[in-house]
């Protein structure tokens, strides 16, 4: 189907393993926008707009905090506390994965640190700018770190301004050049991106991930689900 292969052509992700169920999502995508499912790819093509919900409507993705918290905890045991540490969370969907990473740095005293979260999904970016949750996102949390770091306002839990001041997001894609405007780092959290592609873009992307080290000490986390 050209639709998901322009899909492919865009972000790297591959629909083709499930078509069926691809369909069925772009026709409700379609109805939700008004436009007609032979047209769609006329219209992503001129519409910056509609091919940015087209992209936003196919990359949502479930997460929560402390998710494959093994991982945020090795970085303790791997920086260097004289110096300043740059962290990317790619993708970094509603933000739940670069805020878990702030907690546990905080826990073990070090502040000196930045972090990068990217996605190419718009409406996530803004969702984690926000930092408003339910709590089920948080049911991985010890109650004395809700506490500390959240918010309880009416059903959702608000993630406090100190650990906001410590993560910038930027909707972006990875394998536009741009993403080489966000710098380079000492540690790149990269999980559970790579089971949405093909051999060949999965090779294309941790290229690009490569290229985002600071240096040959950096380290890329990959999650348990991406097989090469």
């Amino acid at each position: 189907m050209k639709i998901l292969d322009y899909f492919k052509e865009l972000t790297g992700v591959t629909l083709h393993i499930k078509p069926s169920v691809a369909h069925n999502k772009i026709q409700i995508f379609c109805d939700k926008v008004g436009v007609k499912k032979e047209n769609l790819l006329d219209v992503l093509h001129s519409n910056s707009s509609i091919r940015q919900k087209f992209i936003d409507y196919l990359t949502t993705n479930e997460t929560f905090f402390f998710r494959e918290f093994h991982q945020i905890k090795e970085i303790n045991s791997l920086i260097d506390k004289t110096k300043h540490i740059d962290i990317l969370s790619l993708p970094s969907s509603s933000g739940e994965e670069a805020y878990s990473i702030v907690i546990a740095l905080l826990e073990e005293n070090f502040t000196n640190f930045k972090i990068v979260g990217v996605d190419i999904n718009n409406e996530m970016i803004q969702k984690a700018k926000k930092g408003i949750y339910t709590k089920n996102k948080l049911r991985n949390i010890p109650p004395h770190l809700i506490s500390k770091y959240f918010t309880l306002q009416d059903d959702k839990y608000i993630i406090n301004n100190q650990i906001k001041s410590f993560v910038t997001f930027r909707q972006l894609n990875l394998f536009d050049n741009a993403i080489y405007s966000i710098g380079k780092f000492d540690f790149i959290f990269c999980r559970n991106l790579f089971i949405y592609f093909d051999k060949e873009t999965k090779n294309k992307a941790k290229n690009i991930l490569e290229k985002l080290k600071k240096d040959n000490n950096s380290k890329i986390f990959f999650g348990h689900a991406d097989l090469f």
